[in-house]
């Protein structure tokens, strides 16, 4: 009879448990806004290029057009963000951040920046230097492979 397969310690399960810990620490920090991870960075994207398209935005968050709109009429409904269509391609939808969408952003960045930091913890200095580095290579070496 064989052994099950050790899925503790493979990447694929620990990249999720990962990200699992990661979500409910962002959730914790975060309790105050009523906010995900997505919502935050939508909102960052919007600081920086006001007026992008939807579809653009997407691709930045890296989401389906489906789930980002979806994400997007949640942060409409809480009145953080306003949509228009293009006035120049009525099939694409602009998307602004609104001041009050800005202010929650810039109020979110400490609790955010909590998150990092106590996702990082359990590593010393050095160590989170290095995850930082092997994980931006793993992202990136896999982007690269299905980008070309």
């Amino acid at each position: 009879m064989s052994k099950s397969f050790d899925f503790k310690h493979a990447p694929g399960y620990l990249i999720r448990r990962a990200h699992q810990l990661s979500i409910a620490i962002f959730m914790d920090e975060t309790v105050e806004f009523e906010v995900t991870s997505i919502q935050f960075a939508i909102l960052n994207v919007l600081i920086d290029t006001p007026g992008i398209d939807q579809v653009t935005l997407a691709t930045r968050v890296v989401l389906d057009a489906a789930t980002s709109g979806a994400v997007i009429f949640r942060l409409e409904a809480k009145g953080w963000v306003r949509r228009n269509l293009d006035p120049v391609d009525h099939r694409r939808k602009r998307i602004w951040i609104t001041p009050e969408g800005e202010i929650a952003a810039q109020k979110m960045k400490r609790d955010v920046s909590r998150v990092q930091k106590r996702l990082l913890s359990p590593l010393d200095q050095v160590e989170q230097t290095q995850f930082l580095t092997l994980i931006n290579k793993l992202v990136a070496g896999h982007q690269k492979i299905h980008t070309d």
